[in-house]
């Protein structure tokens, strides 16, 4: 899973990706500050891995992981080479998903590019900027499509889909509000890679006095108000304490959470949040040399589920050995979990779970 982080100047998207990734990312109050995209490579927080891992006496514990990508601070015209925010938009063209950082805050030692919070204005300002890159790609893409189209129909149909969907972007709508008349239009588009096609997950920085509360920030309200019109995601943060959580263990993270009234740091919550807009879900494997979490989108079959691990396990599956986590942990090993009748053996219909303990069997 691979997420870019988006947002104005002194948003705290320098300080959000720091806190996640631990990568240490130049964070200052000035606009520009993160020059070259920072990329930084995290585990997905699992607790059932250490469980399965102790259970099977591991070796080594893999976690699965999620890719960020942090570029400059956008501003009102960086599309028409305004500040320094366009020119790196193309480095989130690859990503899953978007994490929209905006400033729910009100801080006097902290500028705001706009001289005001207004977290709507914010939002506004960011999408126009997505759009009018976007709107470049489609005039790169109906340019080359027009000189084919002449004689292929199928080059004529899709500039014709070309540019309706220019329409659209140019009435100041996003592509994923566009709709396609057909299941071919719609794979055409996801194609395309625009930024304004891709899931949102809004990431409203608070301060830390608003982070244990849930309603009590106006600005917040009307961010989640917003996104629900727009079925994206949010989740709240204080950028400021996810960075000094960032520096503890485990166990003082946990006692620092509870301190503040938390159930979980940011990460979580945004890793949850990403795992639910992008409808993915997460298998385990685990034995002796490896405990492992795989990411699969929901509803994928066993082979396909397979095919995560090797082209082979899918290639020569035979069936699925599998237990639920729950049951092979309170049945503490899967030997007894067998002689309860708990292992099951599936074959390629197969809907794999999340939290599916997995044993692939294939012949090749």
């Amino acid at each position: 899973m691979k997420l870019g982080i988006v947002g104005l100047p002194n948003v705290g998207k320098s300080t959000l990706f720091n806190s996640l990734t631990k990568a240490g990312a130049e964070s200052a109050n000035y606009p520009f500050c993160t020059i070259d995209p920072n990329v930084g490579i995290v585990a997905v927080p699992d607790e059932r891995l250490k469980v399965l891992g102790e259970l099977h006496h591991s070796e080594k514990v893999v976690p699965a992981t999620v890719e960020f990508v942090d570029i400059a601070g956008l501003v009102k015209g960086a599309s028409k080479g305004e500040g320094l925010g366009n020119q790196f938009l193309s480095n989130i063209r690859e990503v899953d998903a978007i994490i929209h950082v905006v400033r729910c805050f009100e801080d006097s030692n902290i500028i705001h590019v706009d001289g005001s919070v207004n977290p709507l204005r914010d939002i506004e300002t960011i999408n126009l900027e997505l759009i009018f890159s976007d709107l470049e790609i489609l005039e790169r893409r109906i340019a080359r499509t027009v000189k084919g189209s002449k004689n292929d129909k199928a080059l004529a149909k899709e500039l014709e889909l070309l540019e309706h969907l220019k329409e659209h972007l140019e009435a100041g709508n996003m592509a994923k509000s566009f709709a396609a008349e057909n299941e071919e239009d719609l794979a055409l588009i996801g194609e395309y890679n625009l930024l304004t096609y891709k899931p949102v997950i809004y990431a409203a920085n608070v301060k830390e006095e608003d982070l244990a509360e849930d309603g009590g920030n106006l600005w917040v309200e009307q961010v989640k108000e917003f996104a629900k019109e727009e079925h994206s995601e949010v989740f709240v943060i204080c950028a400021q304490i996810e960075q000094e959580i960032a520096e503890l263990d485990e166990d003082e993270k946990k006692l620092f959470l509870e301190d503040m009234g938390l159930k979980e740091s940011g990460l979580e919550k945004l890793i949850r949040a990403s795992y639910r807009i992008l409808g993915l879900i997460s298998y385990l494997t685990a034995g002796p040399k490896e405990t492992r979490a795989w990411t699969i989108i929901k509803g994928t079959r066993a082979p396909q589920a397979a095919g995560k691990i090797h082209t082979d396990f899918e290639r020569g599956f035979i069936r699925a050995e599998i237990v639920n986590y729950a049951n092979l942990v309170e049945c503490g090993s899967l030997n007894a979990a067998k002689e309860k009748g708990l292992v099951r053996s599936e074959g390629k219909e197969y809907v794999v779970q999340d939290g599916d303990v997995v044993l692939f069997r294939f012949n090749v």
